[in-house]
């Protein structure tokens, strides 16, 4: 029996997307076996810093990386907009799984819309991209930082540490979380992160794994990806540059 060796982050939503792109997997091809390696990257652990601080989202993909290149894995699973644009020699992204709903969505147990947030309302995010465009648009706001997994924000939100959130729409619906989402943001408002929504999958040219994924990937969605990676690759964008693409 042909196995498939899945790395991905140890968080709820990683584990999910795993287990998204094991299902399609033995749905395509019924005698593959499937075994989840769950892996804490570098981002995952060190919690108290920015991620400008500590490296950027790329921190999230390495230790994925690491394990491909150990032969403990035969392939990768990340949510695209952890991927950096510029990948290692001998890594590459062949499959995009058909994109879901790549807008921020409010989170929020008092309001339903941005509008409604009173003066020096705190709403937290991890990204300088929201915090940005928050700023922008809704300056008497206070904004501020807010890393974790989507259930030690919600958490921090429903004790009264946050008046709202701004969370990515896929990662709350995937999480079956979709009624905490009070409204989803406007694109004129919260230019979504590049690759948002997208799940994708990492071989290293070691692994001869290609023929099972290939059939995964949904070819509009990849090239939209694409296209959102090459502008920021152009624009020599990281984690310190706030760049939304759509």
């Amino acid at each position: 029996m042909d196995t498939i060796r899945i790395a991905t982050r140890n968080s709820p939503l990683a584990l999910k997307q795993a287990n998204i792109v094991a299902a399609r997997l033995t749905a395509l091809q019924r005698q593959l076996k499937i075994e989840i390696i769950p892996i804490v990257s570098e981002g995952d652990k060190q919690l108290d810093n920015s991620l400008a601080e500590i490296g950027g989202k790329g921190l999230f993909v390495k230790s994925l990386e690491q394990a491909l290149l150990a032969n403990q894995a035969d392939i990768a699973v990340h949510s695209m907009k952890d991927v950096p644009c510029e990948m290692p020699d001998g890594f590459k992204i062949v499959a995009v799984l058909t994109r879901t709903d790549p807008s921020d969505a409010l989170v929020s147990k008092d309001y339903t819309n941005l509008d409604q947030l009173p003066k020096r309302a705190i709403v937290g995010t991890s990204s300088l991209r929201r915090q940005c465009q928050l700023k922008y648009h809704y300056p008497h706001l206070e904004i501020q930082p807010l890393r974790g997994n989507i259930g030690t924000r919600l958490a921090k939100l429903d004790s009264g540490e946050y008046d709202a959130l701004i969370l990515a729409s896929a990662g709350l619906q995937r999480l079956d979380l979709s009624e905490r989402i009070r409204c989803v943001l406007p694109h004129s408002i919260s230019l979504p992160a590049i690759g948002q929504g997208a799940i994708g999958i990492e071989v290293h040219d070691a692994h001869q794994s290609l023929s099972y994924i290939s059939a995964l990937n949904d070819t509009i969605s990849y090239a939209c990806v694409e296209a959102e990676r090459a502008l920021s690759l152009a624009l020599g964008g990281d984690c310190r540059m706030p760049i939304g693409a759509y």
